[in-house]
């Protein structure tokens, strides 16, 4: 008889045979949360992850298969810092400051842009934050399918995004404004004038708002383009 595929949400705690189980899934997760935050997930391994709890790593296979379900875990738990409170409105605003806690979720935990991203790394807390959006987006004639890429999207831009300014808290900045220096006086020396009127408008935005400003009129632009006033029932 062929063995259905279990995951780490389906695993059970306690096998039937062998002892009781002495940790939990949330002291695992926990334990390597805080490994990850102080030392980047490069840090979060199965030997440290049992270190921390006083445990043989071959233990931790009463709980998980390996790193990935650890991964997991880690996602999910730190997505319930997200609040899923706030009260729904209009669509579009909605899902802009859900992308909004999202991006700060990424930022308070860099580890996660570093997680690949997979369809369905989604546990009890990521299902409640999609339930969440798709909530927001009820109001849409969209289809389900469409909702759930709305959905993706939103969590992709909002790593990226994340990543970004990640990135650029840490960037050489001599580096950086040659670079810049260099795509203005190529872009003005008249073979490229989009280009040129593009960057020029750019240099103005960047005077006049922060990263966030940045974030918030780009998810803006984006969902605006997905979920059209034509959309709402």
């Amino acid at each position: 008889m062929t063995q259905k595929p279990v995951n780490v949400w389906t695993r059970p705690e306690r096998g039937a045979r062998g002892p009781a189980a002495v940790h939990s899934l949330a002291e695992l997760a926990a334990v390597a949360v805080a490994l990850a935050d102080r030392s980047g997930l490069t840090a979060v391994s199965m030997r440290q992850v049992a270190k921390e709890l006083g445990a043989g790593q071959s233990s931790l296979y009463r709980y998980i298969s390996g790193r990935e379900d650890l991964l997991d875990l880690m996602a999910d738990t730190v997505t319930g810092e997200i609040d899923l409170d706030v009260p729904l409105g209009a669509p579009v605003d909605d899902l802009l400051a859900l992308a909004a806690r999202t991006k700060a979720l990424h930022l308070r935990h860099p580890w996660l842009v570093e997680i690949p991203p997979e369809p369905l790394r989604l546990g009890p807390r990521g299902l409640d934050y999609l339930e969440y959006a798709l909530r927001a987006l009820a109001p849409t004639r969209l289809p389900g399918g469409t909702k759930m890429e709305i959905v993706a999207l939103i969590g992709a831009l909002s790593a990226q995004f994340a990543r970004v300014e990640l990135s650029g808290s840490g960037a050489d900045t001599d580096r950086q404004a040659a670079q810049a220096a260099y795509l203005r006086r190529t872009a003005s020396e008249g073979s490229h004038p989009h280009t040129a009127a593009a960057v020029a408008d750019r240099g103005a935005r960047d005077l006049a708002e922060g990263s966030g400003a940045a974030f918030e009129r780009t998810m803006r632009l984006v969902l605006t383009g997905l979920v059209p006033p034509g959309a709402s029932a």
